[in-house]
């Protein structure tokens, strides 16, 4: 299929590798089309700025509503500006596909960052199964990385499965924690833990804040105890933080830095990432078997009255799936 006459990929990659922002958001508007040239032009491009990704801190972040994710990532991302890195912000959101857009990654939440020359925010691709958005936030992470941006933060809600997904992302995975043991503690899910390579507890403001934040991190240090390390090389520290008023975000951040250089230096980045590129090319063919199934009027016609069938007991789930495997050719 020929590509719009508009869209020079030379002159667009020259253009990213340059840093020109308004490059990286066309380059990424490609990645995220649903139109068959647009993500031929977009695997081309990545394809060809490859060479100059992969030396960036990947970094996801996930926590409960009401965490204050929002205002630790604007102080962090400042703080990490102001020291000469280039940020980016990314999200997976897996209720973006049903609201139609994202609350995460939403620029008028991070008023320091919004403004900043030297941070770039992106929500949530706004369609798709959650793998699928996942492997279009990957491939834009690439693109920013060819732009320059050194620092990678990939934001996710703790819903769902989409922790697991912004962990298989990035090399980093922050948990962020209300103060107030027990109760919380109860509620946390054993698979988040077992992701996390760090836990901050949040809110640790001054008297009663910090005192519940220390009261909080006991709890979880002693949770972590009893689970295995993610990697022999790093045990997940908690640490206690105010969000709000840049409180040890810049010791959170030497933890991050000192996660990278041990797990660089032992090769386990390397081949974290390796396997990472294994899991998308399978998440990107289920997206594009899901993008067959949807793309077509006729496909989802008849994939709806197979499915009517099945509701009405007339045929069984086997001969249902049959049914729609037979329309894309499977």
């Amino acid at each position: 299929m020929a590509l719009p006459p508009s869209l020079d990929l030379d002159s667009l990659r020259e253009r990213l590798l340059a840093g020109d922002r308004a490059a990286l958001a066309r380059a990424i508007t490609l990645a995220e089309s649903k139109r068959a040239d647009h993500r031929a032009a977009a695997r081309d491009l990545i394809d060809a700025v490859l060479p100059q990704t992969g030396t960036a801190i990947r970094v996801g972040i996930t926590g409960v509503p009401g965490v204050g994710k929002s205002t630790t990532i604007d102080n962090l991302g400042a703080n990490l500006t102001a020291a000469g890195h280039k940020v980016a912000v990314l999200a997976v959101d897996p209720s973006s596909s049903r609201t139609g857009g994202s609350i995460l990654g939403d620029k008028t939440r991070m008023a320091q960052l919004a403004l900043d020359p030297n941070a770039f925010i992106r929500p949530s691709p706004s369609s798709g199964t959650l793998g699928g958005v996942a492997a279009k936030t990957r491939e834009t992470m690439l693109l920013c990385e060819a732009a320059g941006f050194d620092v990678i933060l990939v934001e996710t809600v703790g819903v769902g499965q989409s922790e697991t997904a912004v962990a298989d992302l990035t090399d980093f995975f922050l948990v962020l924690m209300l103060p107030g043991a027990g109760d919380e503690l109860q509620g946390i899910k054993k698979g988040i833990l077992e992701l996390a390579d760090m836990i901050a507890v949040n809110k640790a403001d001054d008297g009663e804040g910090e005192r519940r934040a220390n009261a909080a991190a006991g709890e979880y240090r002693a949770a972590l105890h009893i689970l295995s390390a993610p990697s022999s090389s790093w045990t997940p520290p908690v640490v206690t933080i105010s969000g709000l008023s840049n409180k040890r975000l810049d010791a959170l951040w030497e933890k991050v830095v000192d996660h990278r250089n041990k797990l660089t230096a032992t090769g386990e980045i390397a081949k974290k990432r390796r396997a990472q590129d294994v899991k998308w090319m399978w998440a990107l063919v289920h997206e594009r078997l899901h993008q067959r199934l949807v793309g077509s009027p006729e496909v989802r016609k008849q994939t709806a009255e197979a499915e009517a069938g099945v509701a009405r007991g007339e045929s069984s789930p086997a001969a249902g799936a049959e049914a729609i495997a037979t329309l894309i050719g499977l």
